[in-house]
Formats: C-alpha cells, sequence, structure tokens
C-alpha cells in the first residue's frame, strides 16, 4: 500500500469513528446492553485468545460496513459479509456508503501492518457497544477473520431493547491466527462424479470453518474428470464410467475455472490431482498406447486398487502428460500440482522411480510444486517436493530426511470415508472405524515419532467416493468430522480439548440445518438444538 493510500485509509476510518462518536451519548442513553460472555461462545475453530467485555453490539438497521478500500480484496470481503448477514438474519447491511445520520454502529474490516500479525491470515477482532473492528494484513486474514464474526451473529433477535430487531453480539477482544498454513479437505470425483454445484456447497462450508485448501482427485481407474484439449477422449471415453455403473460425468474447463474463482472468493486453494503411473484405467482405456501392465484394457467400475499403470519407458506417455499438466496449470491459480503416486503395485520400483522423477520435471516447468501421496519419497525427489503421509510412517521419515514438508492424512485418523462404526450406511472400514471423537482426538504435531510441527505443512482429510454418489451421502461421511479436522489445523493443541469441542459442535446444528447439510447424528454428541438466552446484566 502506498503512503497515500495509507492516509486515505486512515482519513476514511477517523471519519467514521468521529461518526460513531457523535451517535454515541444518544445510543448509550438508549440501550442498556445485557451481560455476555465472549468467551463462552460455540466458535470453530476455537481462537488463540479471547478476552470478555461483557456487554454486546447490537448488529441492526442503523448498522453498517465500511473497509480499507484501496488493498486488494477488502471492499470484496465487505460485501460478502454482507451477504452472508442478509442470507442469515435478512438484514441488509450498506458496503462502504457515505456517512449517514443513521448509522449508529460500524463493522470496519481494516488493513493492517500491526507488527502482532504475524501471518497472512492472522486477524484481530474488537468488538465494542459502538464498533466491531477487524485488523488483519490481508484479505485472506480479514476473510478468516469474518467467519468468526458470521459465528458469533446469533440467528434470534432481541426484540426488547428497541423498536426495531436487534442482534446482539457479545463484547471483547479476539486475536487468532491458524496453527497450520495448510488445511485441507481432499474430495474424490473420480470413482463418482460430484456437480459443480456440489463442490461450491462444499467450499461454502470449509470457508466457513476456516479451512483453506480444497484438493480434487480428478482421475483414477474409474474414471477421468476434467477437459484436457489437446486429448479429448480422456473425457469423451474415460468420463463415461463410474463405480457402480454409473455414467459418470466431467468438468469441462469452463467448469474447472468457475470452481477455482469460487474458491479464490473464499481464499481456497484448489489442487488438482492427476493420479499416476497406477489408478490411470480410466486414461488407457481412452488411448490404450498409455498402459503398461501388458494386458488388454476395458473401462472398469469396481472397487479394486493396484492393477493400472501407464508405460514408464514411453517418450510419448510424457508428452501426454506435459499437455495434461500445462492445461491444468494454466487454469489453476494455485502453487501446487499432485500427482498422486499411490498404490502403483504393478509398476516395478525403478521404473515408478523413473517415473516420478520425469513427472517432476514436468511439474517443475509450468511452475508449479509437486505434491504426492507418501510413496514418491521412493524417487529422487527435489526438497520443494511434499509428500502427503496416509500410509507408511517410514515414508515420512524418508521425507523429512530428503528435506521435504509432509502433509498429514494419516487413514487411521482422517481419512472421511471410513465408516464412523459397524452400523454407518456408508464408507469403508479397511483402516478401521473413525468415530467423531477419535476423528479430533489425535495430534499432528505428535502422531509420528520424529516429526515435529515445524516439519508438518498441515492436515488434509481426504474423502473417497467408492461408497458414496450424492452430496447427502457425502455430508453424511464428511459432517460432523470435517469440523474436527478443521480444529486441528487451526487451532494450537493447548486449545484443543474434546470436552469442550463437542459442546460447541453440538451447538453447529442451526449452521448445519440452514444449510440443509445431512450430517451424521453421532450418539456421543448432544445435538439437541438449545435456544441461547442472554442472562441480565450482573
Amino acid at each position: 500500500m502506498t503512503k497515500s493510500h495509507l492516509i486515505r485509509s486512515f482519513a476514511l476510518f477517523v471519519t467514521i469513528i468521529s461518526m460513531v462518536a457523535c451517535q454515541e451519548t444518544k445510543v448509550k442513553k438508549q440501550i442498556q446492553f445485557p451481560y455476555t460472555d465472549l468467551a463462552t461462545e460455540n466458535l470453530i475453530p476455537k481462537p488463540y485468545k479471547i478476552i470478555a467485555t461483557n456487554s454486546a453490539f447490537g448488529l441492526d438497521e442503523h448498522t453498517a460496513i465500511h473497509t480499507s478500500q484501496n488493498t486488494y480484496g477488502f471492499p470484496e470481503i465487505g460485501h460478502f459479509l454482507s451477504q452472508k448477514i442478509n442470507e442469515k438474519i435478512s438484514l441488509t447491511l450498506p458496503v462502504n456508503e457515505s456517512a449517514s445520520a443513521s448509522v449508529e454502529r460500524i463493522i470496519y474490516i481494516n488493513q493492517s501492518d500491526s507488527l502482532d500479525l504475524k501471518t497472512k491470515e492472522s486477524y484481530q477482532l474488537y468488538i465494542s457497544k459502538d464498533s466491531v473492528i477487524i485488523n488483519s494484513k490481508t484479505a485472506e486474514g480479514a476473510f478468516r477473520g469474518i467467519q468468526t464474526l458470521r459465528q458469533l451473529i446469533p440467528e434470534t433477535s432481541n426484540d426488547t431493547l428497541t423498536d426495531h430487531k436487534m442482534w446482539l453480539i457479545p463484547t471483547g477482544k479476539i486475536w487468532d491466527h491458524p496453527n497450520f498454513g495448510y488445511r485441507g479437505a481432499m474430495l474424490d470425483v473420480a470413482r463418482h462424479f460430484f456437480e459443480v454445484q456440489d463442490v461450491k456447497k462444499y467450499l461454502d462450508l470449509l470457508a466457513y470453518y476456516k479451512m483453506n485448501v480444497l484438493h480434487l482427485h480428478l482421475s483414477d481407474d474409474q474414471g477421468w474428470r476434467i477437459e484436457i484439449k489437446s486429448w479429448p477422449d480422456l473425457t469423451a471415453v474415460g468420463g463415461k464410467t463410474e463405480v457402480g455403473g454409473g455414467e459418470g460425468g466431467f468438468f469441462t474447463q469452463e467448469d474447472y475455472k468457475e470452481i477455482v474463482r469460487y474458491a479464490s472468493e473464499r481464499h481456497i486453494t484448489i489442487i488438482p490431482e492427476i493420479d499416476m503411473p497406477g489408478h490411470t484405467n480410466a486414461a488407457s482405456v481412452s488411448y490404450p498406447f498409455l498402459n503398461g501392465n501388458g494386458k488388454v484394457v476395458k473401462p472398469y467400475t469396481g472397487t479394486r486398487v493396484g492393477f493400472s499403470t501407464f508405460d514408464t519407458k514411453k517418450d510419448t506417455v510424457y508428452a501426454f502428460l506435459d499437455d495434461v499438466i500445462r492445461e491444468i496449470s494454466e487454469m489453476t491459480p494455485g502453487p501446487y500440482f499432485h500427482i498422486g503416486g499411490d498404490e502403483s503395485h504393478v509398476t516395478k520400483k525403478k521404473d515408478y522411480i523413473h517415473f516420478v522423477d520425469n513427472v517432476e520435471k514436468i511439474v517443475h516447468k509450468y511452475g508449479k510444486k509437486m505434491i504426492g501421496w507418501d510413496e514418491i519419497v521412493q524417487a529422487d525427489i527435489d526438497s520443494t517436493t511434499i509428500a502427503q503421509h496416509w500410509s507408511n510412517p517410514s515414508n515420512a521419515i524418508t521425507a523429512l530426511e530428503k528435506g521435504n514438508k509432509i502433509i498429514m492424512s494419516p487413514a487411521k485418523k482422517a481419512y472421511l470415508d471410513m465408516k464412523y462404526d459397524s452400523l454407518s450406511k456408508f464408507g469403508l472400514d479397511w483402516a478401521g472405524h473413525i468415530p467423531v471423537d477419535s476423528a479430533y482426538q489425535w495430534s499432528p504435531e505428535k502422531y509420528i515419532k520424529g516429526v515435529q510441527a515445524k516439519d508438518i505443512l498441515g492436515v488434509e482429510a481426504p474423502l473417497w467416493s467408492e461408497t458414496i454418489g450424492t452430496m447427502e451421502e457425502l455430508e453424511y461421511l464428511a459432517f460432523p468430522r470435517i469440523i474436527g479436522y478443521a480444529e486441528l489445523g487451526w487451532s494450537t493443541e493447548g486449545n484443543r480439548d474434546w470436552e469442550n469441542f463437542k459442546v460447541r459442535l453440538a451447538n453447529q446444528v442451526p449452521y448445519l440445518e440452514s444449510m440443509e447439510v445431512k450430517y451424521y447424528p453421532s450418539p456421543i454428541i448432544d445435538w439437541k438444538r438449545k435456544i441461547k438466552t442472554i442472562p441480565t446484566e450482573k
């Protein structure tokens, strides 16, 4: 930000505060706000530090939103917040409009260069009777801050303090920042295809809980789900199958760009995955020269793994992959490209190593950092490559020895496709059952001996789709467990406590119901919807 921009932004802030101050005496005489306790609110993820001041900010028709206007992304976040407030309580708040005598309270989203904001996602939230101020260095941090504010807005108005509806937000201060900079979910659209609107809904839910990555598993034995213009049969042939014999489907490049755009508005990075050299039957059915297992390739709609492989010795295979990686990378502004690399059981080890080394060069050629499932550490990978731990702890240790960061996705703890228990309607159980408490009660920082917090890029919860084909089924497996993974990624270990979390989780019901999420009603959570009443002034 230039000096002139800073001056204009500060001048606007002073003007707004002065305008509110002129109203302050009148407002205080009119309204005696009741006692509240910000520290007891059901926020997820739990913020780093909360100090309650035990009064309330009255959100009503006399409230306006203002933002830093000459800083990238801040006005857009103001409009996003206004839209979400309207969707929740049918209250329309003006954004960055000229000062009005009718405005008595403000929400100000402020770009700040405070040294206390240690990461790009750090934010400070100050709530008084007359103003809500969100400070952050970046739009990304401001966006995380407004998710906290959204959770603090009650669904029920207080109709006794004024002659109009007013929603009371507890006053106090919140200082917050993420434990890990990478907090992700993975969605498998290859085994069963999910439409653009399904992915958008999932993005909305992830954003509300401050997750910042959606990893899309775009290809597998059962289907190829992304249009590649230079190789049209990938979708014309490979996109027409899925597990169980359904019709499949695929994203056109315009579909994919729309997903990327929608995610970007929510400050979520899309990571595309093309799984290889195994899990490649759909690609090889589309173009048989790719096949390297020595068998005639046919469409596959089962759930067996490990039988397919690319031919790792053909130059034409790498020319094909160059086109695929180039086209997807051109549509993907995020820094990562995921190459899969898991369960290549019929690929000889030396051929696997040769393949991964070659594909890494292609990924780098198009300006991306490579991610792969933890088997990729067998190859001579660059130190910038990231290993995603899912199965073998020794691979994680090898990654550290090679200087690679790790994404923690242990199947026994973080796989959303595992059943909750033996009675679950959907899911698998090869890694065991993962009930809601088990999904939450583990520490990514201590899960593998020798792997410390500094070695971990972040946490990701994968959802494989062998047993699910609708959004309702997806939601059953993902929720409520994904909410716990969001807290594991954001909140510090000292702020994570199961007994406290399960109470906050139970109180997410109003939001989940408003979003029509068909979550699994785990019997270990008291899901009863309770109408919160705020006690009178002490």
